[in-house]
């Protein structure tokens, strides 16, 4: 190779790789697929290699792509850092963060807490994924992201952010209607409202497989928002954390002290992580959900029965 590759067709490989697609590469970086297409085969002709599979169903990076994909990472990561620098962008975050989120969180959490930070940098801007999944960061779908399921392969940055506990609620009409609920015995002769189990976004969300029986499942749902309003409608039980319950009676605790407990994750790819503009937002969630507590689990009454 007597010419060293450019950062631009780099850049070209990058969001190929991820986007898996000419069409979706293409609306990343604002160009026509042709476009894309002509870079793929300039720099797999100056790197003397095939970096990329084609077929019908699209592009998929062939073993020297993947060898190549870290250092063109990397490449990325010290572009941007540059920038940032470059600008100043170590006093002030700048710049646009796309952020994961599970949606109920995303919804009842996260999406007025940016307003202060909003504020506070006015030269930062939030894309904000409201999810019924968790964000693909492998593919850059987001910059960070809030999961059940840290990624445990690639260059990352992985904290956890909270430990929540999902409790027992029903609404006042179903607890009305049904046989009183004393004891985790009780819960077998009893509607639930749950995810639907063949489309869980993790295995962490099939919770209710814990409870020791198969639960008569009345109504499932790809989301919680679609959980919570259905419990409120008298349709079942429900498990889901304090800061998923709004404050207006229309559900109620049951069995309190019995839980279901499970983690949310930060992670940010490695390169992203060292931006100013991640960091803000990464440490705003941090500091969130160390200073609010109440969000994630109330004080259980012992003995607590965990799942």
């Amino acid at each position: 190779m007597n010419i060293l590759p450019e950062w631009t067709d780099l850049r070209f490989f990058l969001e190929l790789a991820r986007a898996g697609t000419l069409s979706g590469a293409s609306r990343r970086l604002e160009v026509e697929h042709t476009t894309v297409a002509r870079r793929i085969d300039r720099l797999e002709a100056q790197l003397g290699t095939t970096l990329f599979d084609r077929s019908r169903e699209g592009y998929e990076l062939t073993e020297m792509g993947q060898t190549l994909l870290p250092h063109a990472e990397a490449m990325e990561g010290a572009a941007l850092a540059a920038a940032e620098q470059l600008v100043g962008a170590e006093v002030t975050a700048h710049g646009v963060v796309r952020l994961g989120v599970p949606e109920l969180f995303g919804v009842r959490v996260v999406a007025s807490l940016l307003a202060s930070l909003l504020r506070d940098h006015p030269d930062l801007s939030i894309d904000l994924l409201v999810l019924p999944r968790f964000a693909n960061l492998a593919n850059r779908e987001a910059d960070m992201g809030v999961m059940l399921d840290p990624p445990t392969t690639g260059r990352y940055v992985v904290t956890r952010m909270a430990t929540f506990r999902m409790y027992l609620y029903a609404s006042p009409e179903y607890l009305a209607r049904h046989k009183p609920i004393h004891s985790h015995a009780d819960l077998v002769h009893h509607d639930f409202v749950d995810y639907v189990q063949d489309r869980l976004a993790s295995q962490e969300l099939s919770y209710l497989n814990e409870l020791g029986f198969t639960p008569r499942r009345r109504l499932c749902c790809t989301g919680m928002t679609a959980q919570v309003e259905a419990a409120k409608a008298g349709l079942g039980l429900m498990l889901a954390p304090p800061y998923a319950i709004p404050d207006d009676g229309r559900l109620k605790m049951v069995l309190p002290g019995f839980y279901a407990e499970r983690s949310y994750w930060l992670a940010a790819p490695t390169d992203l992580y060292r931006l100013q503009r991640v960091r803000a937002v990464w440490n705003l969630l941090r500091e969130h959900a160390d200073s609010h507590p109440e969000l994630f689990m109330h004080e259980a009454p012992e003995p607590s029965m965990q799942l």
